[in-house]
């Protein structure tokens, strides 16, 4: 059935059936959970506002509707991160250890965190040309409508973006088992105040790399190698008065520590990715309005 011959009770069922995947296309190239509810929610109002005539495939459609929100929305942050105080993070998607992370988009490879740094290097247009075709199989023709240029441009923004990533690949994604080992480690060896313990779990090339947005404190500019992050984590611990109430979480499905504020001491999300059984990177979310999703 297409979207026109459908009445308003079910292109809300249909559309509700492509929610989940909508989402995830609009995190992965926003990174931003509320631009992605938001840019779904105008997808569904421009669809339930019709006409849907002519929609033959409701779920390439409201892709490419999507594609175009988040396009705009990516030009606009563009403008704002240069006035942003720090380093800029996504928004972390948390879930608890407990979840079945295969049911849920945290588990899809391309909502890592270290996977969506990685995209927030390209260019608007070679994000959007990566990730609607790379990841989701939308062809050119109709990645180069969302762009509002030629298929033969949007090749190339795709491949320009294909580059540019291949320059600083993410690490390959962990089992979660080895995850969870080394984040325990971690834990004790920071509850130890020891240096050299904490120093032995990070890689030689570790960077911390933090997102307070000129509004909690944390690493303003990137911290790099394993002495140093190691001293970093410490004493961010010693300012929280130690790990009491820090809660071991899945971060956009890898391992991750979910810290509550207290007083002045502002909230956190601290996400991890491995390399060679050692921590290679963290990354310490602090920005309040980056965690008004999640309940601490």
């Amino acid at each position: 059935m297409t979207a026109a011959e459908e009445t308003p009770e079910t292109l809300a069922g249909a559309f509700s059936g492509h929610r989940a995947h909508l989402v995830g296309v609009a995190y992965r190239l926003t990174g931003s959970v509320s631009d992605a509810e938001d840019a779904v929610q105008e997808a569904w109002l421009r669809l339930s506002s019709g006409p849907a005539e002519g929609v033959r495939d409701l779920r390439a459609w409201l892709t490419t509707v999507v594609g175009r929100i988040c396009l705009d929305r990516l030009r606009s942050a563009a403008v704002r991160r240069e006035r942003y105080v720090g380093s800029w993070l996504p928004e972390p998607l948390v879930t608890a250890w407990a979840d079945d992370p295969l049911e849920s988009v945290v588990r899809d490879d391309g909502v890592r965190m270290a996977a969506l740094v990685v995209l927030d290097r390209l260019t608007p247009e070679q994000r959007v040309s990566v990730v609607l075709h790379d990841a989701f199989g939308v062809p050119f023709e109709e990645v180069g409508a969302v762009l509002g240029c030629p298929e033969a441009t949007a090749r190339q923004h795709a491949s320009r973006g294909r580059r540019a990533a291949a320059a600083a690949p993410p690490p390959p994604r962990v089992a979660l088992d080895e995850q969870r080992e080394v984040l325990e480690r971690f834990v004790a060896a920071l509850a130890s105040g020891d240096v050299d313990a904490v120093v032995s779990l990070l890689h030689p090339d570790v960077v911390v790399t933090g997102d307070g947005g000129g509004k909690a404190r944390t690493a303003v500019h990137a911290v790099a190698g394993a002495d140093k992050v190691a001293r970093f984590a410490l004493g961010l611990l010693r300012k929280y008065g130690g790990l009491g109430a820090t809660v071991p979480v899945l971060v956009n499905g890898d391992l991750g520590l979910k810290v509550p504020g207290d007083g002045e001491l502002s909230a956190r999300i601290n996400a991890f990715a491995l390399l060679d059984g050692l921590i290679v990177a963290i990354y310490d979310v602090a920005n309040p309005d980056k965690l008004r999703h999640i309940e601490f």
